[in-house]
């Protein structure tokens, strides 16, 4: 990779006071504000990106790399990680995802929006995966791409789908996890494997504010994020959150 090549990072530097430099700090952090894209965005200081060690990313280490905390944090479960944010990957808290999930999926569960046509039938074939028989399950990113019928003679599109069923918090990241050959022994890269918040924290919890009406758990979000980044433009805090103005539907 040459210079011009290169991902420049903007971060800090890892002796900077500020910086983030435990995973378990980074976890204590999106508890303490709520929720954070992954990655530099157009709110400026909002990322973990922007909070932790410029130098620390992609070095294979779980002890200092941001790339590494993402998976540990998916695992513990402490905090919910998926492409939640305009399409792009980020932490909601457990005390965050209810107002997250009533507002973003417009107080419906999956099976409601389906029966009021308001869901593709390319996206029922993966939450049909996830049904309530099989709510405790976790799928490999190509185990449901194939259950699902996605492929090379099937349904296109696989990611877009996925990335839109996280962000209507219907799925989420559990893990990235190996593969394993027959022998048991992992082999490649890491792979996301998805599971519903439901599974992660209870149907409880996560349906916990659908008595409020979706565009009071909008407000929320979104005044909690302009105390969070008064100076920045309303605009951009919509897209990235993905909160409407008042009378414009969810998608």
């Amino acid at each position: 990779m040459n210079a011009e090549e290169r991902w420049i990072m903007h971060g800090l530097s890892y002796d900077d006071p500020a910086c983030i430099r435990t995973v378990e700090g980074l976890e204590k952090y999106i508890e303490s504000i709520g929720f954070l894209p992954f990655f530099r965005c157009e709110i400026p200081g909002f990322s973990v990106e922007e909070h932790t060690a410029a130098d620390a990313w992609w070095t294979d280490d779980p002890a200092r790399d941001p790339w590494e905390w993402r998976k540990l944090l998916a695992v513990r479960g402490k905090v919910a990680y998926g492409k939640f944010f305009d399409r792009k990957a980020g932490f909601i808290s457990k005390e965050w995802f209810p107002a997250f999930a009533n507002y973003r999926r417009d107080g419906y569960d999956f099976d409601a929006r389906w029966d009021d046509e308001l869901a593709s039938r390319k996206s029922k074939k993966i939450m049909d995966l996830f049904a309530e028989e099989q709510e405790d399950r976790e799928l490999f990113s190509f185990e449901m791409k194939q259950l699902a019928g996605y492929g090379k003679n099937g349904e296109k599109n696989f990611e877009g789908e996925t990335a839109s069923l996280q962000m209507q918090t219907y799925l989420c990241i559990r893990d990235f996890r190996r593969r394993r050959n027959k022998r048991g022994q992992e082999y490649g890269w890491g792979i996301a494997v998805y599971c519903t918040p439901e599974h992660l924290w209870g149907y409880d919890h996560v349906t916990g504010l659908y008595h409020e009406e979706p565009g009071e758990s909008a407000a929320r979000i979104f005044d909690h994020a302009k105390e969070l980044c008064p100076e920045t433009d309303e605009r951009y805090l919509r897209k990235v959150l993905g909160v409407k103005k008042v009378g414009e539907r969810q998608g």
